[in-house]
């Protein structure tokens, strides 16, 4: 997320044109997150850059926010930082796993970005790295402030596996 956004889809008349901002500069953040829909919690981490020793510290994170006694499964897509290659560590209670290339619909944290974006990220200019960082934390505290909404957004009823 940064100063180099994109625009979204936005509910106009027929025929306008809304105006829309966009930024050309490059500042940027990254936003790794996780929900569980079943419980309806989320934990995220806000980094300066995406690498594997970002997301191992996003999975210590995670770790947290299990349950006492529970198992978590994280999806991960393809991105280099999910790679397994041995630097990732996932910690005792997550287990990974890898979705198939070019399957986004499998990952429920795809819709969440694209809500967030659509909904509180995009359209909007910021002067200073601090402000990228303040609209991320508050797009990210809207979303777990509302357990109903990341129940709605990340349930996948046709995914489910039950034991």
């Amino acid at each position: 997320m940064g100063q180099k956004g994109g625009h979204a889809y936005i509910w106009a008349p027929i025929g306008s044109r809304p105006p829309m901002v966009r930024d050309n500069r490059h500042v940027s953040t990254y936003i790794f997150r996780a929900i569980c829909p079943d419980r309806a919690v989320g934990a995220a981490m806000i980094m300066p850059y995406a690498n594997t020793e970002a997301m191992n510290k996003h999975l210590e994170e995670i770790s947290l926010e299990v349950a006492p006694g529970a198992h978590a499964i994280l999806v991960c897509d393809g991105a280099g930082w999910h790679q397994r290659g041995g630097k990732l560590k996932a910690p005792n209670n997550i287990t990974l796993l890898s979705l198939p290339p070019y399957s986004p619909e499998l990952n429920p944290m795809e819709n969440v970005w694209a809500y967030l974006r659509q909904n509180k990220l995009c359209a909007l200019v910021w002067n200073t790295y601090d402000e990228i960082l303040d609209a991320c934390q508050s797009a990210w505290r809207f979303l777990v402030n509302d357990p109903d909404r990341i129940r709605s957004i990340g349930a996948r009823d046709w995914a489910c596996v039950n034991l």
